[in-house]
């Protein structure tokens, strides 16, 4: 099953085999269809979110619902990454993965990853100045700023999966090339190096936590002010508002930080719930922040309807 290339000093892996979720072989079509059902649904709940966005004057000219309408588009390309290859392998076809693919794997999981990671912080800022500098909102977060800081989530998240794909594909892999994971990702990959991997999980520990314990940081620090700002507010249903603005924002902060904490912060695990919270992370996620925005958010609800109704009148006047 291993496929590698002969050397005069070892034997170099040319390809990886993914050898997926463990699952009981009578329930292998069961599963194909479950994924590939969250896949399609995963597509069209963030697609109509995008759509939602740049159709409705009222909220693509809002910085608040462009961060949104970019958290859409990275869901949509982190289950791409993913979850083809999920469905893949409750398939007859080969589970193999070149070494050129898995490295791009890699690199495009962590880019998107710590890229959201960033946007969540960005989002944390932006209701953070809309509650706490009403006043002076239109001037701290216009259509140019907003661009800008997107632009930099992006550049920052790019550097950050270079940084990993770098770190993790830099050892030698002359040996075993069955990856016991679903997708190629740090910790089951490192597993396969024919080197000591002491300095990569540190180097892995310390920069992805870093990152993540300064946005968390900095979402904290943003979400203190909001609250104080909010208490502030005399009439219950001003204070009910303003919460409801950050409800969902918070939710998926949430569900993005408590398998990200789970996985990378626990160097050598082998623990068997890795899986499984890699699976919620990587797969259901992208599939719950459409969910999330669309039932919590009145304004995105109220968008819908207003395209609905555009759309129906339309039709009628045909």
């Amino acid at each position: 099953m291993e496929n590698t290339k002969n050397t005069s000093l070892n034997t170099i892996v040319t390809d990886f085999i993914l050898l997926g979720l463990p699952h009981p072989e009578n329930l292998r079509i069961l599963l194909f269809l479950i994924f590939f059902i969250i896949y399609i649904l995963t597509q069209l709940g963030n697609l109509l979110i995008l759509l939602t966005v740049w159709a409705d004057p009222k909220l693509h000219a809002r910085p608040m619902y462009i961060l949104l309408g970019v958290l859409s588009f990275l869901d949509m390309w982190l289950s791409s990454v993913i979850v083809p290859r999920i469905i893949l392998n409750f398939t007859p076809s080969s589970k193999a993965i070149p070494f050129g693919g898995c490295v791009a794997q890699l690199y495009a999981f962590h880019f998107l990853g710590s890229t959201q990671c960033f946007l969540y912080t960005l989002m944390a800022y932006d209701r953070f100045l809309a509650i706490c500098r009403p006043l002076h909102y239109p001037m701290l977060m216009n259509g140019k700023l907003c661009a800008i800081l997107v632009a930099g989530a992006w550049v920052a998240g790019s550097i950050h999966g270079s940084i990993q794909a770098t770190l993790t594909f830099r050892l030698p892999y002359c040996g075993p090339n069955q990856v016991d994971y679903f997708f190629c990702d740090i910790p089951a990959v490192l597993r396969l190096a024919c080197a000591d991997t002491t300095v990569n999980e540190l180097v892995t520990f310390v920069d992805i936590g870093v990152v993540a314990a300064s946005c968390f940081m900095l979402i904290l620090l943003s979400y203190a002010n909001i609250v104080h700002a909010i208490l502030k507010i005399r009439t219950a249903d001003g204070r009910r508002r303003a919460f409801s603005t950050c409800g969902s924002h918070l939710t998926v902060v949430t569900v993005y930080y408590v398998p990200c904490v789970f996985i990378y912060l626990r160097p050598g695990s082998t623990s068997p719930l890795d899986g499984a919270v890699a699976v919620f992370y990587t797969v259901v996620t992208p599939l719950l922040n459409p969910l999330i925005y669309t039932l919590r958010n009145q304004e995105v609800k109220s968008a819908l309807k207003r395209i609905t109704a555009g759309r129906g009148a339309g039709s009628e006047n045909k």
